[in-house]
């Protein structure tokens, strides 16, 4: 929860912030791409499509998961589009129902999110979730349809869907993130310091989540723990923009 209510600008779901490092299907480096770079440029969202039309090509010649890196080449670059229509083709050519096809909705979903095409990325949420509800992309897919649900409206469901991630993976410190970002938002103020807390013990000690704990302690009157927090989120960031200075330079 913030002061004016809306969740905090930085919050990712398909990224490193929003989904934790160990979940290796939503990195963003590069792939390693099977073209001949000398005649396609594998991030021509043109040649892709006269690539990978299924016109053109069986779907035994494709390889789904190159071609999930190629969309998540796209989001690192902020090609939001493109990473939606080549997450599409993504589930398409995979294998119906298998485990690349809901890879590849949940970052569709993702990449729809990122265009506030908050709809879209809940149809492709629901979807991946059809596909199945307990895999190991199946918490992802439950927290990030939360975050849509929420900012499309549905504040109660967007909860539901929250307490279902955390659920199916107790050890997704987003997932608790967000179930104590909607515990906040309902008022529960107490159960929420306790998800904050579980989602800093699994390595999610981000400016924001403290941020989120000291606004919720404040909430509950615990206003002298809540000013410490407050300084270790403040210390925090005023490292990271050091960082980003430096970085910079």
């Amino acid at each position: 929860m913030t002061d004016d209510g809306d969740p905090p600008k930085k919050h990712r779901f398909s990224e490193g912030q929003g989904v934790d490092a160990d979940y290796d299907e939503f990195t963003l480096d590069p792939p390693e791409l099977k073209v001949d770079p000398t005649k396609v440029d594998p991030v021509d969202s043109r040649v892709l499509s006269d690539i990978l039309d299924r016109r053109n090509i069986d779907r035994d010649d494709v390889d789904v998961q190159d071609l999930v890196e190629v969309g998540l080449s796209y989001m690192g670059i902020n090609r939001f589009e493109e990473a939606t229509e080549t997450f599409e083709r993504a589930a398409r050519f995979a294998e119906e129902d298998s485990l690349d096809a809901q890879e590849a909705w949940v970052n569709k979903g993702v990449a729809h999110a990122e265009l506030e095409e908050y709809d879209e990325a809940i149809g492709a949420y629901q979807e991946a979730l059809r596909i199945d509800d307990d895999s190991e992309h199946a918490a992802s897919a439950e927290t990030n349809l939360a975050y849509a649900l929420w900012e499309y409206g549905h504040t109660e469901q967007a909860l539901e869907h929250a307490e279902r991630a955390v659920e199916i993976d107790p050890r997704f410190p987003q997932a608790w993130y967000n179930r104590g970002f909607f515990l906040s938002e309902r008022g529960l103020f107490e159960e929420a310091v306790n998800a904050f807390d579980n989602a800093i013990r699994l390595g999610m000690r981000s400016a924001e989540v403290l941020e989120e704990k000291a606004l919720a302690l404040e909430e509950l009157g615990e206003s002298e723990e809540a000013e410490r927090v407050q300084e270790r989120a403040d210390e925090l960031r005023e490292k990271r923009e050091e960082r980003l200075v430096e970085d910079g330079r």
